[in-house]
Formats: structure tokens, sequence, C-alpha cells
């Protein structure tokens, strides 16, 4: 069995998901499987597909479902996963070309049972890195590089697939199609390390139809799974100012879905009543903004 699962999901995306497969037929390491889960797309996905398992040149799963969004497809391919590590390159990104190597070699000289896995760098198309590199030490957690080391930008996360296993699966809520995916790794932030590694191991293109671009429309159409994840995440701040935060995001999203109990629903009852006002104010941005 390979070490590593690349997982992709994707939805109407047959048109640049070449991309990802060349990269993955010039990776200079063969140890990894690649599984893709076909969001229910209405595209000719499945024909491509079907055509690059014909070619047998790489390992390849493919697996359709009902449209759930990208936190229901990261559902299903965690549970579809049996390697030791896996990584999602979205269908519109593909890996530098020695990505796979990078990760093998590098797992295999420093894993231990007390690390969730591996984080590493995110780059453009012409080599510069996604937002700020990452500290020069041996390990960290994700809530530690965004907020005690002022780091910013998405980064190329790698985790041990029994790790990511342990815990609950993203919320799936009716009619909505979007949950933030920190929410398993805030999860996995409260018991476990990142092994840092400050090397590149995807090329990000980040398409008009993306999540990255449409954030403040994710609120508006999305506001349960939203609603959900700022309860994990009031409970993992690291300060209270963060804590706050979350909480008027939290408001906001109630008011979004009409959540009248939200009060009673939160676990940080005093924290949310003081971030109403705040919440209410962020409700009427994110209505106006995602309305233009």
């Amino acid at each position: 069995m390979p070490l590593l699962t690349v997982f992709t999901p994707t939805y109407n995306r047959a048109y640049c998901l070449n991309k990802c497969y060349e990269s993955l037929l010039r990776q200079t390491s063969k140890d990894f499987a690649w599984i893709i889960i076909d969001d229910g797309s209405t595209d000719n996905t499945k024909t491509i597909v079907s055509q690059w398992i014909n070619e047998k040149k790489i390992i390849i799963q493919y697996y359709y479902q009902e449209n759930q969004g990208m936190h229901g497809a990261h559902n299903t391919a965690y549970e579809l996963c049996e390697t030791e590590l896996n990584v999602c390159i979205d269908s519109d990104d593909y890996m530098t070309d020695n990505a796979v190597e990078l990760i093998v070699e590098f797992w295999n000289a420093n894993k231990k049972n007390n690390y969730a896995g591996i984080i590493a760098l995110d780059c453009f198309a012409n080599g510069e890195v996604v937002g700020k590199k990452l500290p020069s030490q041996k390990e960290i957690t994700l809530g530690e590089y965004y907020y005690s080391a002022s780091g910013y930008g998405d980064k190329k996360l790698v985790y041990r697939t029994v790790v990511i296993k342990k815990y609950p699966p993203y919320p799936v809520f009716l009619n909505e199609k979007y949950s933030p995916l920190s929410y398993k790794y805030l999860l996995v932030d409260q018991e476990y390390k990142l092994l840092i590694m400050n090397k590149k191991l995807c090329v990000v293109e980040y398409m008009e139809d993306g999540s990255s671009l449409n954030i403040f429309n994710q609120y508006r159409k999305n506001p349960k799974g939203f609603a959900e994840y700022r309860k994990t995440a009031m409970l993992c701040a690291p300060n209270y100012k963060r804590k706050f935060v979350e909480c008027v995001h939290y408001v906001s999203s109630s008011i979004i879905c009409k959540n009248k109990y939200f009060l009673r629903k939160s676990p940080c009852k005093i924290t949310t009543f003081l971030a109403i006002p705040f919440g209410f104010i962020l409700y009427l941005y994110i209505i106006n903004t995602s309305k233009k």
C-alpha cells in the first residue's frame, strides 16, 4: 500500500482537472494513490477520469456522490482513505514535481505518534510563496502559526489518516454546500502538533468560482455550517479577543439562518451576549456585500 493518498474534491472542473493529473504523472516518487471525489458534477468529469484510469499510469480511485459541497467531499475522502498520510489537492491546483518525494522522505525521517502530520507551503505558478513562510522551528499547530507567529496565507496540510479520522465528520446541513474545513483542524490542534517543512508542495490558482474568493457569499448561503463551526472555534480560541471575534461571527450567522435560540445554544453565553450588537452590524455588512 502507498504511504500517501492525494485526494481531490471536484465539481464541474473537467476543464482544469488535467493540470492536477499531469502533475501527478510527473511525480519523482510514485508512493501515492489518487482519490477523486466527484461531488455531483454535471460535466464530462467521469468520462475524462475513466480515460485516465484506463491508462493505468497511476493508482486512481473515482467516487461519485450527490452534491454536498467541499466539506462533504472531504468527509467521503477521509472515509475512503486507507494510507498512513493524506493530502488534499484542490481541482484547480496541482502538485510540484517532487512533492510526494519530499513528503515521504520528510515523514519517514521525522514521524512520531505525537505529530498529526506536516505543514508545508503553497505557492503561485511563478514560484512565489502564498502568504508568509513558516517559522524556523520543528513543530507548530495551525492555530499557533496564524495567531502566535502572525502567519497568513494558505498552507498545505498533510495529515495522518488515523488522526484526522478520530474527529467527527464535518456537519452537513440541508441546502447548504459549505462548512469551514478549519473545524477538524481546530480539533486536531488541541492534541497534536504539525511538523514544519518549509518546502513548496502545491501550486494554487484561485479560480473565480472558488470558495476562497467568495467568502461573503459563503457566509450568506451557508449560515448553519458557519454557526456550528463558530461554536467549536469559541472553545478552541487561543485568547479572549479571538473568542469574542468568533462570537460576533456566530451571532451574524445565527441571524442569517433565523435561529432565535442561538444564545441558549452558545457554549460561551456571556461573551455571545456581549457580541450581539457587533454581530448584527456584521450581519448587515455580509448581506449588503454578498449581494453586490
